[in-house]
Formats: C-alpha cells, structure tokens, sequence
C-alpha cells in the first residue's frame, strides 16, 4: 500500500482546547529526525557525520532505520509525530521505499498530526531531480534543495557536485511537485565573493525561488579541505565587516520580496515556514534516528522524569551492528537539568523573530517569569536600551537589529539565568550547550 494511503488511515488533530488553541502536549507529541549519513563525496567545507562508502546496503539500512524508529517511539511513549525531517548525509540517495518505510513504522506505532510536514533534504544533481517524483509518492510533502550558490566558481570551491543548471533544473522540477513547500539553502561569505556579486546572486535565487530561503554564512571548520586551503592562503574569504553587511543586505532584500524573517536564517512568504524547524527553536520534544543523530525527548517507559538528550552512534556499520542487538543505537543520553532545559529555551527561542512569550516560558519556568529573571539586570536593561532586545507584554525577543547581534547577546542572558536559577543553592547544570539538528 502506498504511504499516502496509511496516512489517510492514521491521520489525527493533537489535543486541542475548548477555545480551539492547540494545547502542547511535550510529553506525547515529537517531531522526528531521520539521518541517512552517506554521500558521494565529501564538500570541501563540510564536517558533518557523513560518509562515502563503495556501497550501500538499502535493505539493511532500511530494516535499521525502521527498528530503531520503532524502538525510540516504544521508549518515548510518544502517541503523536507533528513532523519528519530525514536530513544527512544526501538523503537524496536513498531509495524511494527506505523513505516510505521509515513512515509507514510511525504509522503503525503513533500517529501523525493532521497536515504533517514530511520534509527531504535534496542534493540538485541529475540523480536526485530524477527520484523527486518518487519520493513525492513515498509520502514526502516538501523539499529542502541544498542549492548553496547559483555561482560555478564558488561550486567548485565548495566541492558540489552539481552545476547551477542543474540546480535550477531540480528546483524547478520540485516545485512543480510541491509548490509552495519548497526551500533552497543559499550560502553567503564565500571564497573571492563580494558584497555586488552577492546581492546579484541572491537577486537571481529570488527570481526562482519558491516561498521558503535559508542563507547560511559560510564557516570553517577546522580539518576541512577548506580550511586548510583558507589557512595556506590559497583561498580568501570576505572579512567580518563584509560578511556582517552581506546579512544585512540579504534581509533588505528578502524583505522588499515578501518574506518574512522568522528565525535568524530563515525567510518565508505565504505562511510557508518549516513547522519541522519550528519545533527545534521552541524547545519540543524530538526523536533523533539514524547514525549520529540527535535527540530530546523524556523517556517514558524507562521510568524517565526528566528530558534527556540523546546521540546515535556515528559510524553506520557500527550503528547497524547496535541496532540488531539493542533495537536502537544510543550512545550517548544525558538528563538535562531544569537549568540545562532552560538554556536551551531561551537560546532557541530567542533564534525566532517572534522571540520566547509569556506562556511559552512559563510551561518550562512556572516558578520565575522573563521580568523576573531578565529584567532587574542592568546589562540586560542596557540592551533594551540600546533596542537590541524586547521584553514587554509580548514576551522576550530581539529587534530587528538585535537579531543580527544574537550570537553577541547571548553570553550575558545565559548568565544572567545561570545566576538566577543557582541561587541560593548551585544547580548541577552548567551555562551554554545548546544542541540541534543541523542542515547541510
């Protein structure tokens, strides 16, 4: 039977209340993370958990990934999947069935919220063009299309294997399938680019684009190819200056287009923001499988109290290997403390335009509120001050220009609530991890 057909079996609204407001369950509903950790080759930029085998056997990895689904979901008593995220890696390269019977597994064992996301991850080669239409089939409902640059040089630079032709082929074949779910990731402060040839290069991604951009700066990280080239000065990189106007030039532009900042590096027009993505930034629970992926969610039928935060062994033959032993490949789970909790709230939260409301903070810190903990801080008053950050009736957020200084920022508030909350007695938790899952 056709994916799409169990959804319509296994379909539900989550709990609501009687004025119609959706009503959060943390410890029943999660959204859920699926790795596929294999690529063809490997970008000159990227760390990510991924490898490059000689071959892949689907059948196992397929039968792998649907038992430590099933597994996880036994242990997080979780009854409602609000979204599916299968990120990599190139997921692209795994077959239409693997997809499909990842989402049959949910179906069997929780149930799925009415108009569940279920978003792709796409490399814009030829190859993975050609399974759009049967991954659609699979059960897949939306695109992320890792375009990066519309730029050959700068593709080269960054290791792609794909060509701008390519790219815009891909995307114009997704959303052909999937309009208006449809996003391209677009990189910025790359190798010899320049402030011009930036805003020309996005101009052209917007007058393809469907109603969903993600810009990332580019980073480099220590022990890739291009880090190492940057280092031996055989590539140069725009400074800070330049990237910071980039950024600002990009939202300028964004924003003369119709979209909508909703979170640091992501734009959306007619309402097409990813509900996936959404989750992470507001501190929900989320089901991590897969080789290295992450996860947080309270572990119900261990006799959990707390959330914890969980990592997937990275290697795949040894994440496959644990899995038909143990049913699942956890290798790491830590219990977060009610501070730990808090950071990630607030360093989340504040990623959103929107920022952390009142109701919001209160499900996690019904014993302190946002004035309580913030707002007597005289760095904190400062920064209003300087109307960088927003605390009002509203909640907590930063302004249009504080969002561009969040990383600057946040220092000071994770303090200020490590101070507040390890008063009088001193909490076991410690300031500043923060963990998601991240896109390519």
């Amino acid at each position: 039977m056709p994916w799409r057909g169990v959804f319509q079996r296994y379909v539900l609204k989550c709990p609501v209340t009687e004025a119609g407001v959706s009503r959060r369950t943390y410890t029943h509903e999660a959204s859920l993370y699926v790795h596929w950790p294999y690529c063809l080759k490997r970008c000159s930029y990227c760390n990510f958990n991924k490898y490059i085998p000689r071959s892949v056997d689907h059948v196992l990895m397929t039968q792998s990934l649907q038992r430590e689904t099933q597994t996880l979901l036994h242990i997080s008593q979780v009854s409602c999947i609000t979204s599916v995220f299968f990120g990599g890696g190139t997921p692209s390269l795994a077959q239409p069935s693997t997809i499909a019977a990842v989402l049959e597994t949910v179906s069997k064992h929780a149930q799925f919220s009415a108009n569940a996301e279920v978003t792709l991850e796409v490399n814009p080669t030829p190859a993975g063009k050609a399974r759009l239409r049967d991954f659609v089939a699979a059960g897949v409902n939306r695109f992320s299309i890792g375009m990066q640059s519309l730029n050959d040089s700068s593709l080269r630079v960054l290791g792609r294997d794909h060509s701008p032709q390519e790219a815009l082929q891909t995307l114009s074949e997704a959303r052909t399938l999937c309009p208006g779910r449809v996003s391209v990731d677009v990189m910025f402060g790359l190798p010899d680019q320049s402030e011009d040839s930036w805003q020309s290069e996005l101009e052209e991604v917007l007058s393809v684009c469907d109603d969903h951009v993600s810009l990332y700066q580019l980073t480099l990280e220590r022990g890739t190819h291009l880090f190492k080239q940057v280092q031996l000065g055989e590539v140069h990189v725009p400074g800070d200056d330049v990237t910071a106007t980039m950024y600002k030039t990009a939202r300028n532009i964004l924003k003369k287009a119709g979209f909508l900042q909703y979170e640091v590096s992501n734009f959306a027009r007619n309402n097409a923001v990813s509900t996936h993505n959404i989750g992470y930034w507001k501190a929900q629970q989320y089901i991590g499988v897969g080789p290295g992926a992450h996860g947080r969610f309270v572990p119900h039928s261990l006799q959990g109290v707390l959330r914890e935060a969980r990592t997937q062994t990275l290697e795949p033959d040894v994440w496959i290997r644990e899995v038909q032993q143990h049913g699942h490949a956890t290798r790491r789970q830590i219990q977060l403390s009610h501070l730990e909790l808090l950071e990630e709230v607030l360093v989340m939260g504040l990623r959103m335009n929107e920022g952390i409301s009142h109701q919001h903070w209160a499900e996690f810190s019904p014993e302190a509120n946002l004035h309580q903990v913030f707002g007597v801080s005289e760095d904190f008053q400062q920064l209003q001050q300087r109307g960088h950050l927003i605390l009002d009736d509203g909640g907590l957020r930063c302004s249009w220009e504080g969002l561009a200084l969040l990383d600057s920022i946040l220092p000071m508030l994770l303090l200020r609530l490590e101070m507040f909350f390890k008063k009088p007695a001193a909490s076991a938790a410690t300031a500043g991890r923060t963990h998601g899952q991240r896109k390519r």
